[in-house]
């Protein structure tokens, strides 16, 4: 690199005070972000591996209880997550390219598509409120008064001709499966709604024209954040809606 190439990237304006080129600060900043998904592999695989434990304890109940979610708006969320991993890649080529309005219109798509993500994932929590099979004091899987549509026991009945009381006793125990289902698609949202707050801090910044080819490391770092809530989905769907799904 010649003293003038040396000059300039010195002089940077992204460059932090504490590195001595743009390519250090590159390496650092990508061994922090691989470390800090690693924390974020280690948390979601505790809760996948204490899942799966209780799911071969509880079969029948985790069967029924996945049974009774909406695998149609599972798979439409799926599908957006896809789209919405494809538009942000396309973030960062636009980035890397420094074709600056291409970086903000795929970074708006971006956020479309996860804010139509957090809708759909609303609109399962609310039928779950509605047909009382929110974890708690208020679990209800037998049906009763503003419950009908939540009547576990009965669909056993029905459709496995188990009888009552038993059908009772795999309903009861499906509140540990909507425990899981809870606490892993939420903490799964939450991190879509904080990826959705990064989403509006880069957009502010392409749009201010932050981003070239020789700086657009937060976008590509924003970008592996986002594949990484998208991949933790792609584990999700299948767990908590397909696997012994049945009619």
């Amino acid at each position: 690199m010649s003293h003038s190439q040396t000059t300039i990237e010195e002089h940077h304006p992204a460059l932090a005070h504490q590195f001595d080129s743009m390519k250090q600060q590159q390496e650092a900043s990508n061994f922090g972000m691989w470390c800090f998904l690693l924390t974020e592999i280690m948390m979601f695989g505790g809760l996948f591996t204490a899942y799966l434990i209780y799911r071969l304890k509880y079969y029948e109940a985790f069967v029924a209880g996945s049974t009774s979610i909406s695998v149609s708006w599972g798979f439409t969320n799926t599908l957006v997550l896809i789209a919405s991993s494809l538009t942000m890649a396309m973030a960062v080529w636009a980035a890397q390219k420094g074709i600056r309005r291409a970086q903000v219109l795929f970074i708006v798509f971006t956020m479309l598509l996860g804010a139509t993500f957090l809708g759909i994932k609303a609109k399962e929590y609310y039928d779950k409120f509605e047909e009382c099979h929110f974890p708690g004091a208020s679990f209800n899987a037998e049906g009763g008064i503003g419950c009908e549509k939540g009547n576990i026991a009965q669909e056993l009945v029905d459709r496995e001709h188990k009888p009552l009381e038993a059908a009772r006793q795999i309903a009861h125990q499906t509140q540990i499966f909507f425990s899981f289902y809870f606490a892993m698609t939420g903490l799964h949202a939450l991190h879509m709604i904080l990826g959705m707050g990064l989403m509006t801090w880069l957009l502010w910044r392409a749009r201010r024209g932050d981003f070239s080819p020789e700086y657009y490391s937060p976008v590509e770092y924003g970008g592996l954040y986002w594949h990484f809530v998208d991949i933790v989905w792609i584990y999700l769907f299948p767990l908590l809606y397909l696997i012994s799904r049945h009619k």
